[in-house]
């Protein structure tokens, strides 16, 4: 399944502000957006990922997404983080 990864991920963040700034700070290796978010709330990130060279992944619900990160209510979008430098991991 899709939402694997970020299930099993290490490092994530979850929500669209600390999604963006993940990006903007070189930090995301993947990002999930829901394809049910309003469109407004997710294009930034998208348009990041887009100019970052981020790999998007879409998932169907903001529920799906939100449960995959282990929260209670739907999630717009959400990262994988890359592992920190020096973290041997």
């Amino acid at each position: 399944m899709q939402l694997e990864a970020l299930r099993q991920a290490r490092r994530r963040t979850v929500g669209t502000k600390q999604t963006a700034k993940a990006v903007e700070r070189g930090n995301a290796e993947k990002v999930f957006v829901a394809r049910d978010a309003d469109e407004r709330v997710v294009r930034h990130i998208i348009k990041l990922c887009e100019e970052n060279g981020v790999e998007i992944q879409y998932i169907e619900t903001m529920s799906a997404l939100g449960k995959a990160c282990g929260i209670d209510v739907g999630a717009a979008s959400a990262a994988i983080l890359k592992e920190e430098p020096g973290s041997g991991r």
